[in-house]
């Protein structure tokens, strides 16, 4: 069937994939926080931030459905897909982990998974 090396070839390609399965999963679990810094002013483009505060602004962007938060000066922009069936009003208190980016000369955070944005509305 199956020469000695080929043996050895599968068995190494199959604990392989076991390891890179077992490595997705314990990420999974662990999620973004461990990774993430708070958002500074030195925060670098293609950083994973955590930003937290109440949000000031919120602008739907009309083509396109994106929203558009200003959170502690700071613009957190949700595109469409993450932004879809999402209800954020302003003094609403938001936690975000996203990459900043910088647009027209201003850093911004960007959120493009739905879960990386948590929001606890202020009675």
């Amino acid at each position: 069937m199956f020469m000695r090396q080929e043996r050895i070839a599968l068995l190494l390609l199959v604990g392989v994939a076991v390891i890179v399965i077992t490595a997705n999963c314990a990420l999974t679990i662990i999620g973004k926080e461990p990774f993430a810094r708070p958002f500074s002013v030195n925060s670098q483009d293609g950083d994973l931030v955590l930003i937290e505060g109440t949000v000031s602004r919120v602008n739907v962007i009309e083509n396109g459905g994106h929203l558009s938060l200003l959170v502690a000066n700071t613009t957190i922009f949700i595109p469409a897909p993450a932004a879809q069936g999402r209800v954020i009003h302003r003094n609403d208190t938001v936690r975000a982990f996203g990459i900043v980016e910088t647009y027209r000369g201003k850093k911004e955070i960007v959120v493009n998974n739905a879960d990386d944005l948590r929001i606890t509305t202020i009675p």
